[in-house]
């Protein structure tokens, strides 16, 4: 079966908007994601986790190499691959209807198909009784479920995630984790007696936290620092559904070897952005 997403010899420069300098983000990136994959990006800071997504995104182009995505080059945005940010970006002056709404009604969906649903997908991140309130009457999980339903509204292929669960306390980070992967379908797979990976949204989700990523991946991708490069892809071999896998030993065990591949370079990115 070809990937959804194919990145085949990926590079990124930058100019330093310190000096004019170019800078080297990522540097010859080969990966291929199979639909309905859940991947984790980790690595430390600085190695071009994000800008990785935000060139499978479209919101740029690599400097060398191609991206494809359903076997199309990228050339820029488009709905069939939603993005979803740390800093929620939702518009404050749209309610969470609104909000919902908003990507439907930029492809002109009759008012009708759109609310409709927007309703759906508010009562499926549980924000019944929410959908009149604007952004600052929110929590901030709430506001995060409703850019999840923002970015599920267009009906995406494909998940882009860059920290979106970075903002919010632990509890409601642990409550969110699960409630991502029930909307992906974590367990689904078991109880079909079957794979069930092709009828799943295929993931890209770029975390900080290494137990974050063990818990919901299939695969865990570790990047080196800067200019990024790919260091290891972890299989993460935990059954599914994963809740169940939160703090088991064999989850302890993933995550410590993911963490000795980060440890020294994580060091080293700190002193250098401290001194």
């Amino acid at each position: 079966m070809n990937p959804i997403v194919r990145v085949t010899g990926v590079s990124k420069e930058f100019l330093s908007g310190r000096d004019g300098s170019r800078v080297q983000a990522l540097d010859g990136i080969d990966l291929s994601i199979g639909r309905g994959e859940f991947v984790a990006v980790v690595g430390p800071s600085g190695c071009g986790k994000s800008t990785l997504l935000s060139l499978i995104a479209g919101f740029a182009a690599p400097s060398a190499g191609t991206i494809e995505f359903d076997s199309r080059p990228v050339t820029g945005p488009g709905p069939e691959r939603g993005v979803m940010f740390q800093e929620y970006a939702l518009f404050p002056w749209r309610t969470v209807e609104g909000n919902v709404e908003f990507g439907p009604y930029a492809r002109g969906v009759d008012a009708a198909t759109r609310r409709a649903r927007a309703r759906s997908l508010i009562e499926l991140v549980g924000l019944s009784g929410f959908e009149k309130r604007f952004p600052h009457e929110l929590s901030g999980g709430m506001r995060q479920r409703c850019a999840l339903a923002r970015m599920l509204a267009n009906e995406p292929a494909l998940w882009l995630m860059d920290e979106p669960l970075a903002a919010v306390d632990l509890q409601t980070r642990i409550i969110l984790q699960d409630e991502l992967l029930r909307l992906w379908g974590d367990g689904h797979a078991a109880a079909a007696g079957g794979t069930g990976k092709v009828n799943r949204p295929t993931v890209l989700f770029v975390t900080h936290g290494i137990d974050e990523a063990v818990l919901l991946a299939d695969r865990v991708l570790v990047l080196a620092r800067r200019p990024g490069r790919i260091k290891e892809v972890v299989t993460i071999d935990l059954p599914r559904p994963r809740a169940a896998q939160r703090n088991t030993p064999a989850m302890a065990r993933l995550i410590e070897h993911v963490w000795s591949l980060i440890r020294d370079e994580a060091v080293q990115a700190i002193s250098e952005e401290s001194g």
